[in-house]
């Protein structure tokens, strides 16, 4: 089984995390199971909605190139799970969306439900995703550690200093919601979760922290093969209907090329 993993993080700026992502979930993986790590360049850095669906362009586009060249599964690894729904209506293998699968996951060991994300700028969108998802009575929650990616980046580089102050950071930014009520605690991204994923059975208090990576890797694993058992995929009704080819056409040449010709010539 082959498996595309995108991330949203520039392959070059942040290498220590790449290179460590793309280790751990080949380590994790099922035998026979490969795990293939892109990255954005440039990234999702100017953190809002124009720069998500920025780059949610360029992962569709990069599902449909992984679709084409034989991958069984696609993960969208960004939590925010932009463009989610548009690569799953165009593409025929199973595309994961980290944000959808944890927040389900979570829901199993837990009634009420805590993220901590990387800036306070995503508590909206975490909180339209719950309601999206049917989650929304469920996620509780939803603070910033407020920090860039290249925070996490002498942490993966193997700097045990760092990894314990961002482990510090994260317990800080959980532990007053798991004393207002939370259950289970959801890191909001797959670089916090990579971060959390390194120590066995993490706990804030009482609540348990989930692997985002692990969780992500091992529902691409499941739905590939449940999908090559008995041909399950997702529903091809109004909620996910499969693009036709010359839809496809156009929003690659969208990507590839541009809008054409301005609104507005030049000296107009």
């Amino acid at each position: 089984m082959r498996i595309f993993w995108q991330s949203f993080i520039d392959a070059t700026a942040s290498a220590a995390y790449m290179a460590r992502l793309s280790e751990y979930l080949n380590a994790i993986a099922e035998p026979g199971t490969t795990v293939d790590v892109f990255g954005i360049s440039p990234p999702d850095r100017h953190f809002g909605r124009l720069a998500e669906f920025r780059c949610a362009a360029i992962a569709i586009d990069n599902g449909l190139e992984a679709a084409a060249h034989g991958y069984d599964a696609v993960v969208i690894g960004h939590f925010q799970d932009p463009g989610l729904y548009e690569l799953k209506s165009s593409v025929k293998i199973p595309v994961i969306g980290t944000g959808e699968v944890c927040m389900h996951y979570a829901a199993r060991l837990g009634r009420r439900l805590a993220l901590v994300t990387l800036d306070d700028v995503f508590q909206v969108w975490h909180y339209e995703q719950a309601d999206l998802y049917g989650l929304g009575s469920r996620v509780r929650h939803v603070v910033g550690m407020n920090c860039e990616p290249s925070d996490f980046s002498a942490a993966f580089a193997g700097d045990s200093e760092a990894r314990q102050r961002m482990l510090a950071g994260f317990t800080a930014c959980a532990e007053p919601l798991v004393r207002d009520g939370a259950d289970v605690v959801v890191p909001a991204g797959v670089l916090p979760g990579l971060l959390v994923g390194g120590e066995y059975g993490f706990k804030v208090l009482h609540a348990p922290v989930i692997n985002t990576a692990a969780v992500t890797l091992k529902s691409a694993e499941m739905d590939a093969r449940l999908q090559k058992i008995n041909g399950i995929e997702v529903s091809r009704g109004p909620f996910c209907s499969l693009a036709n080819e010359h839809a496809v056409e156009d929003f690659r040449n969208f990507v590839a090329n541009g809008r054409g010709a301005p609104l507005f010539p030049s000296g107009t």
